[in-house]
């Protein structure tokens, strides 16, 4: 056959992304469940119906293509048809971290330039708290009963979608901005478009061997993080199931009866939430269904892995390491190199291009530190209306993470430092600066520095040193309680030192490998 000119395709016919593979779900295996939350099941057919009856009642209302929809949820199946109706018009899903202060929430929606929220009902008191610091929401979509004000996001869907066609909406749009803070001390909104998150199923489908049309994918983590958006988006690709688990308070036993219920086969968890489920009696009962058991955010320990060997033998372990910028993951460390390498966050994934550079951008020799920069499918765009954040970020032409490595003769990356000066607990991102400058604003605290302290349930905990205003008795539960205003609580130091001078270098800066050297704590 001789091919004399190419055949002309509509581009919207072309497009990879997560409505079309609803779509295509619901054409090709409309009663087949897509997903699962506290015992009702919607199938794929009902989930595109939804979905288009959401981005048609939205439309009505204004939005439209680059637009940003506010997202602040809980964890339940409305919200990835909130966020599939909003990407289905070409606007951009923003999901705010619920744990974080009204005043940080509305810096957010100021910064997102946003109309539109939609909020979990449970959440509700909490927009009038943010509508106090901010007057940018115009419109207020409630999951669940709405007040007086407000719109409930089912009645939308009722409405009839009547003649609704979807926009063509080119994989390059973004389709999450997910704010990560910063180390001024402001969060930035990164740009996942939708070859982002493609690339990230394909990454997930590579790393976890999801493979099986049978498998459950068994999501914990908040919807409101990219570790669970980013968790889900395989299960888009091949038409798998996903259970929805709610937020709460981590309960092994009830996990583990759900893990059951459900018939799970793909799970993650961090550390801290592993520890507790192989302690349980019936974990290896109940848990006896799991194929792939995965984990990351923080670091486990030797004892840890070999309880999750132990408990599980037949599953496949694995750990994960990224950032939000990469969709998130850049590394993983398989369960048979587990404990050979313990320490490590693992190999590369092949999907991205990796360097380990110094400040020059030199590529350092195996065994030196350096920092870990990325190229690849999965890298952002950049930071929301932040083109000198931006700039800095993609110095060189590769994504400066700010993380400081090491690759053994293998290739495995370790992690000695963070340049971002960021600590991880229990899977949460704390940024220094941004609880030092929260520091530096109470009136008997003089100078302040923060820095992570390990810890065996957290992986890290935020500690304060601090120097106090002559005659001060400033404790530490009077200084959470003032903090109480302006950061969350998880962003709280969890100890406080109280130093006469802190430690600084000749140019001024605090030397914070001294202060961990002197910590009595840890």
């Amino acid at each position: 056959m001789t091919i004399t000119e190419p055949r002309v395709i509509p581009p919207a016919q072309r497009r990879n992304h997560w409505m079309n593979h609803i779509a295509g779900h619901a054409e090709m295996r409309p009663d087949a469940v897509a997903f699962r939350y506290r015992g009702a099941a919607t199938t794929w057919r009902q989930a595109h119906d939804r979905v288009t009856a959401f981005a048609a009642a939205l439309q009505r209302r204004g939005v439209k293509l680059g637009d940003r929809v506010l997202m602040l949820v809980l964890n339940r199946t409305e919200v990835i048809e909130a966020v599939m109706g909003v990407n289905t018009l070409g606007a951009m899903a923003v999901p705010i971290n619920v744990r974080l202060a009204p005043p940080e929430i509305a810096y957010i929606v100021d910064d997102a330039d946003a109309d539109v929220l939609i909020v979990d009902e449970p959440l509700v008191p909490l927009v009038a708290a943010v509508a106090r610091s901010t007057d940018r929401v115009k419109r207020v979509i409630v999951l669940g009963r709405a007040p007086d004000g407000a719109e409930a996001f089912d009645a939308l869907v009722a409405e009839d979608p009547g003649g609704f066609v979807a926009p063509d909406v080119p994989e390059d749009t973004p389709a999450l901005i997910m704010y990560t803070s910063g180390t001024t001390g402001r969060p930035k909104g990164a740009m996942l478009d939708h070859v982002n998150m493609v690339g990230q199923a394909l990454t997930c489908i590579r790393a976890m061997e999801i493979f099986k049309e049978d498998d459950i994918g068994f999501m914990t983590a908040p919807l409101f993080h990219i570790a669970g958006l980013g968790s889900i988006a395989p299960n888009f690709l091949l038409g798998i199931t996903t259970v929805i688990h709610p937020l709460g308070g981590f309960d092994a036993g009830a996990l583990l009866d759900a893990y059951e219920r459900e018939g799970a086969t793909i799970v993650f968890n961090v550390p801290a939430q592993w520890k507790a489920i192989c302690a349980h009696p019936q974990a290896r009962e109940k848990g006896r269904g799991l194929r792939v058991i995965s984990w990351g955010a923080a670091p486990a320990s030797e004892t840890l892995l070999r309880q999750m060997e132990e408990t599980f033998p037949s599953a496949l372990n694995i750990a994960v390491f990224g950032q939000t910028e990469m969709s998130p993951i850049t590394c993983v460390l398989r369960g048979e190199d587990s404990l050979r390498k313990l320490g490590s966050v693992g190999l590369p994934i092949p999907t991205i291009q990796v360097r380990v550079v110094d400040d020059d951008m030199r590529d350092v020799p195996r065994g030196q530190v350096g920092e870990i920069v990325y190229r690849g499918p999965t890298l952002m765009q950049g930071y929301w209306r932040k083109p000198e954040e931006t700039a800095a970020a993609f110095a060189g032409g590769w994504f400066h993470s700010g993380d400081l490595v090491r690759q053994d003769d293998e290739g495995y990356v370790w992690v000695v430092d963070r340049k971002k000066d960021m600590i991880i607990s229990g899977g949460e991102n704390i940024y220094c600066a941004e609880v030092e400058n929260a520091l530096a604003s109470h009136p008997e605290i003089l100078d302040a520095a923060v820095y992570g302290r390990p810890d065996p349930t957290w992986g890290e905990i935020p500690v304060a040193a601090v120097v106090l205003a002559p005659g001060s008795t400033l404790e530490l539960d009077a200084l959470r309680s003032y903090l109480g205003d302006h950061l969350a609580r998880f962003k709280q130091p969890k100890a406080m030192i109280v130093m006469e001078a802190l430690p600084r270098n000749a140019g001024g800066k605090v030397v914070k490998g001294a202060l961990r050297r002197a910590d009595p704590g840890a």
